[in-house]
């Protein structure tokens, strides 16, 4: 029976069933929702089938109907012969899902708990959603943690019926919600009172927990597929779909996909886009199809979108997740001229830049897209482990502008032989893309400070000594003695002054335990040499020494005195103070 609705389905070849993304925060409750769609049927293992855990869901008509009898009750004509959905497991990764023309995905769900409201992975996953101008809905989840809440026969008499402090609670966190929503972008209202949903996004409250809503979240999703899918969702006659993960085994290849538009059958040529233009091409050696309802696939000859694949490929190139994929009927110079253009024009790189790589071509194009909005220019861009070469090209960037010389690695690991030859390169890397841009930001501001530091430092230096005149080593031609580091960094080459403001003379050298240093920082007592001085003639009634400069040099200073210590910024003062006794618009 199942074999034939799904033979028809085939023949009828008119629409395809919607891809939907089930997305959001990781513990909001994105997997239990969709648990509760496919009801208790995941457990039932299907003779002949290989089973293993996978992302995507089949869901056919019957069992939206059954676990949505608002349907018949409402007597909505349904053309769609049921859903797909993809569960997106970690961060965003449903990023991956692209092609061309936006997102995979048809409609989204996305999960938000309704006392947490937006947290970082649901503002990143808003963002691509606005970007990729998916229509979704909204599941308010876990309403039952609300004290005091009561499950009512549908969840707007439950939201209509709580008493008077529950209901409060819960219109709190609802306009609490819609007002950070609006802060997105997005108008929002509780799905039974929308008049237009291509003006506001439909907001469903339920409970994976309590089942409740779940029915009302099914109801509508199929209106919206119905109301405004139907032209997106034409089937057409050519296999199209996207890599989704891709497994190594000694016979080949082995690709996760989905099948978003078209069919293929075993025997059919593919070719596979990549990153630098060129296809991959193979033959589909064996085509195993998601049963619906379960984790299990089965043999095919042949398979219709919308659907999740496994195939085994006779090739043995490198295949990266995220890729698109199409039957090659004679066209192979058309696919691989659609797919450079395709992929170019979502990866356009600049001549000078940071590197950066993701797990996927779709987490690549959302880590793109969002580094472009924050104008960070990127020179290198890849699929995969951070590698050797994406080190050797972020320390070219050492010479041509530091805050280049960083490798930003969205939701991939650090190659094993590189762990050790990072150097002065900075790697940064991170799940959540949001995250990973603001620790980026951060790490640059920090080396730019540093490197304006250096620029000033290299003008002067500031200071102020104590003479311990305890410590004389060598009275003259240089004298050679002890002192303090009050306030600041000493560095050798630098002119001093007594506490008069007259200059002494140069440091040729500073030894601290015996042993020549360039620079010694406050607290440490160390040994100065001045040359051309007489300590006893010169330095003999003194207590202290500072470093000389130039009003000019004082302007420099403090202009940037936020790149100066607490302690410099004292040497400073009193630098100015003793400057001004002789000249009273010196460094003003």
């Amino acid at each position: 029976m199942k074999e034939k609705i799904e033979e028809n389905a085939k023949d009828e070849g008119k629409i395809r069933q919607p891809i939907v993304t089930v997305a959001g925060h990781v513990d909001h409750g994105k997997t239990s929702i969709l648990d509760c769609f496919r009801g208790s049927k995941v457990q039932e293992g299907e003779a002949g089938g290989i089973t293993q855990k996978i992302s995507f869901t089949k869901y056919p008509l019957m069992q939206i109907k059954k676990a949505c009898p608002l349907i018949e009750k409402t007597g909505i004509k349904m053309d769609i012969h049921g859903f797909l959905f993809i569960d997106t497991p970690g961060h965003a990764a449903f990023t991956n899902l692209r092609k061309r023309g936006g997102s995979l995905a048809d409609l989204a769900i996305l999960v938000v708990s309704i006392k947490d409201g937006i947290k970082p992975q649901t503002a990143e996953v808003l963002q691509i959603l606005k970007n990729s101008k998916t229509p979704f809905l909204i599941a308010l989840n876990k309403v039952d943690t609300i004290s005091g809440w009561q499950k009512k026969a549908s969840i707007k008499e439950a939201i209509e019926g709580q008493a008077l402090n529950v209901s409060q609670e819960f219109q709190e966190a609802l306009l609490t919600f819609q007002g950070a929503l609006q802060e997105h972008g997005f108008e929002s209202d509780l799905y039974y009172d929308i008049t237009d949903f291509r003006k506001k996004v439909a907001i469903v409250p339920c409970s994976a927990k309590t089942k409740e809503g779940i029915s009302e979240l099914l109801f509508v999703l199929c209106g919206l597929s119905q109301r405004y899918l139907k032209e997106r969702l034409k089937l057409g006659k050519i296999g199209k779909g996207v890599v989704l993960e891709v497994k190594k085994e000694k016979t080949g290849e082995s690709i996760e996909t989905i099948l978003f538009d078209g069919s293929v059958k075993e025997g059919d040529e593919i070719a596979i886009g990549s990153l630098n233009g060129k296809v991959v091409t193979s033959k589909i050696r064996a085509l195993h199809e998601i049963e619906p309802l379960s984790f299990n696939y089965k043999n095919r000859k042949e398979a219709s979108a919308a659907t999740g694949l496994k195939l085994q490929l006779a090739s043995k190139e490198e295949i990266f997740s995220g890729m698109p994929f199409q039957v090659v009927n004679n066209d192979l110079e058309e696919i691989e001229k659609a797919f450079k253009k395709e992929i170019s024009g979502e990866i356009r790189l600049d001549k000078q830049g940071i590197i950066v790589k993701a797990d996927s071509l779709g987490s690549l194009e959302a880590l793109i897209t969002l580094l472009r909005q924050e104008q960070i220019k990127i020179v290198k861009a890849g699929i995969g482990p951070i590698n050797k070469v994406d080190l050797i090209n972020a320390k070219a960037n050492l010479e041509i502008n530091e805050l280049d010389a960083i490798v930003l690695g969205f939701n991939v690991s650090l190659s094993e032989d590189i762990e050790n030859d990072l150097g002065k390169v900075k790697v940064l890397r991170d799940e959540v893309v949001y995250k990973l841009i603001e620790n980026l930001q951060k790490w640059r501001k920090k080396k730019a400070d540093e490197i304006e530091r250096e620029k000033l430092m290299g003008l002067s230096s500031v200071f102020k000594l104590e003479i311990l005149p305890q410590y004389v080593f060598r009275n003259s031609n240089p004298a050679v003695f002890g002192v303090r580091v009050v306030f600041g960094k000493v560095k050798k080459n630098v002119e001093v002054m007594d506490e008069s403001g007259e200059n002494v003379a140069r440091i040729r050298d500073l030894q601290l335990d015996k042993k020549s240093v360039d620079d010694a920082e406050e607290g440490k007592e160390l040994a100065i040499s001045l040359p051309g001085t007489n300590f006893e003639r010169r330095l003999g009634d003194k207590k202290y020494l500072y470093s000389d400069m130039s009003g000019k040099q004082f302007k420099e200073f403090k202009k940037a005195k936020e790149l100066l210590s607490e302690s410099e910024k004292k040497a400073l003062q009193e630098i100015a103070e003793i400057k001004r006794k002789k000249d009273e618009d010196w460094g003003v």
